[in-house]
């Protein structure tokens, strides 16, 4: 059932969320400052902005309301830290690493802290929006977002904090489903603050040596759980999956023509790609990025359910090979982007193999199901691929970014990309010098990704993942076992979900009546781009919706968030109804 907390658009009893029972929040608060300890739950809820509509129950008298509002600002008489600080009074300057700035600093640190904490529970609380939405001129023009010549002081630092996640979207709300990078996880977001802190770079051991060799550890492991003997080969955290397959094709370039590194592509053949037409439009990008084309990018039907039909990616290539074009680079998708598909992988290496064609696997949003024993299956043959992108942001709610791009051949990234930079890899140092992993990267700069992921995989262990994942997928089930055969709902193709993917038409009374088949389908490529405008303006919930090849725009339901009940499906199915209805 739908939350009361929730309101209505157009309903008869539609109550405004802003307007919901001041009471109720006073009860959830009393409930938070019994949980937390030392206070938090009280500064929590001041933060909130608790009783901001009714005259709380402790007024402070006159003389106690002078005093609070010459020191922190709360509610009622506190002992906090804001007593002794007055943050209008101080600039960044007043911070480490000045002098005497060591109580100053924790002092603006802890308050910081308070502001996360706060808006962390929030983002859990199911009464709570989604997101607070507001049009583009008009959220510039709510708050002064400009920069200036002139410091502002540190008060004002915290509001511009306060301001910006207030018209943040809540990724870790139980209800956003937009993206495949869902939910907030406590221990990643515990390393994601430590890796800030540490603020280096991973490109040498000399100054990242924990985090190079986690980022040994947690690869080797990776490419064990791939099915590479040992756990051999090479691999390397990028910012996304659309860069890591874009390594995967330089790398298929330069195994194919090595001189192509130095000569450029005037000195190769011209080359030939091919990935589905549910593929992510990342493997185009990477062909216009390295030179090769997006012409050069050959799309293979898929079936009805979104996967690659094997047949016609062998026609493809023969007809490429008459063309004079040299096939260098298959992409098979483990997870498409809409649907959901797993291309059959072992069909598609054996294709590679005869053709002698580099085999890549993008499991940016499916690889993850490598984690559990009981969908695992879906990519049997990966291990037979020459690389394969991950991206443990996704499925396993790592938080934004963590991408993986793993590679069978040891020594291949380093000889690919290498360019000796002497500044950096001296090679008379005192170690270990294959530890200084950034001659194989793109980037100079690289920003530490695998702390999060070591960090949360140690916090749950492989077992955890699959539960998580598991959970996700049970979820998609459930959701597609009552909109199946749901009046109202069509299924955009039938069977079960390969994925959490979900993709489904929402046709309302108005919609399902109409006899005409062209009126219907222009009535009904509106219906979902409505009710997405209203879930963001009313803040409920958030899905994604797309066209597809000849299919108007439906919505495609998705399921990555930990915190997902069953709770949540039924609601986000009576929201579609109830914000529908009327169309």
């Amino acid at each position: 059932m739908a939350s009361s907390g929730f309101w209505s658009l157009g309903g008869q009893n539609a109550d405004n969320p802003g307007n919901q029972s001041p009471s109720a929040t006073r009860a959830w608060c009393q409930a938070a400052a019994q949980k937390f300890p030392g206070g938090l739950g009280s500064k929590l809820c001041a933060m909130l902005n608790v009783g901001e509509e009714e005259k709380p129950a402790d007024t402070p008298t006159k003389q106690e309301q002078e005093t609070l509002d010459e020191t922190c600002g709360c509610n009622k008489p506190c002992n906090c830290s804001k007593a002794a600080t007055g943050f209008s009074d101080l600039y960044s300057t007043d911070l480490l690493p000045a002098l005497d700035g060591d109580a100053k600093t924790m002092t603006f640190l802890q308050e910081v802290v308070d502001i996360l904490l706060a808006y962390i529970v929030e983002s859990f609380d199911r009464s709570t929006k989604v997101i607070d939405f507001h049009y583009p001129n008009e959220l510039l023009q709510r708050n002064n977002w400009e920069l200036s010549d002139d410091p502002e002081s540190l008060d004002d630092i915290l509001v511009s904090c306060r301001a910006t996640l207030k018209y943040a979207i809540k990724t870790a709300h139980p209800r956003y489903f937009n993206q495949l990078s869902t939910g907030l996880d406590m221990v990643g977001l515990a390393a994601d603050w430590l890796t800030s802190t540490a603020n280096t770079n991973m490109f040498t051991y000399e100054v990242a040596p924990v985090f190079v060799l986690l980022e040994y550890v947690t690869l080797k492991k990776m490419r064990e759980i791939i099915g590479w003997p040992e756990g051999r080969g090479d691999g390397i955290f990028s910012p996304g999956g659309a860069i890591s397959n874009m390594y995967a094709m330089l790398l298929a370039r330069f195994k194919m023509f090595p001189e192509v590194k130095e000569k450029g592509m005037s000195s190769i053949p011209k080359l030939a790609a091919f990935t589905s037409e549910h593929s992510h439009f990342s493997i185009k990008k990477g062909a216009a990025a390295l030179g090769i084309g997006t012409e050069s990018v050959i799309c293979i039907k898929v079936d009805e359910t979104g996967k690659m039909i094997p047949s016609d990616l062998e026609k493809k290539i023969l007809e490429a090979k008459q063309k004079g074009l040299v096939p260098f680079f298959v992409s098979a998708t483990a997870g498409t982007t809409v649907y959901g598909a797993f291309d059959p992988l072992i069909a598609i290496s054996d294709i590679c193999k005869k053709y002698n064609v580099w085999f890549h696997v993008d499991g940016a949003w499916g690889g993850s199901l490598l984690m559990s024993q009981k969908h695992r299956g879906k990519l049997n043959g990966v291990e037979r691929a020459n690389s394969m992108t991950w991206n443990p942001h996704k499925m396993m709610a790592v938080p934004l970014q963590c991408s993986a791009l793993l590679v069978r051949e040891e020594g291949l990234m380093q000889n690919c990309n290498q360019m000796h930079a002497v500044y950096l890899f001296q090679q008379d140092k005192h170690y270990d010098l294959s530890y200084d992993t950034g001659d194989k990267a793109l980037q100079c700069g690289r920003h530490v990704d695998i702390f999060k992921l070591w960090l949360m995989w140690r916090a749950k262990g492989t077992i955890g993942f699959e539960a998580q994942i598991d959970k996700c997928l049970e979820l998609s089930e459930y959701l597609y076992n009552k909109i199946k055969d749901r009046e109202g709902y069509e299924m955009i193709f039938n069977g079960k979900p390969q994925h959490t993917n979900v993709c489904f038409w929402y046709l309302p009374p108005g919609v399902r009546c109409i006899e005409d088949k062209v009126e219907k389908t222009e009535r009904l490529a509106k219906v979902a781009p409505v009710i997405k405008a209203r879930m963001m303006e009313y803040g409920t919930t958030m899905v994604s919706y797309q066209p597809q090849g000849d299919k108007v725009n439906f919505f495609r339901m998705v399921i990555s968030n930990p915190a997902a009940t069953l709770e949540d499906i039924d609601f986000l199915i009576e929201e579609i109804e109830r914000l529908g209805h009327d169309l």
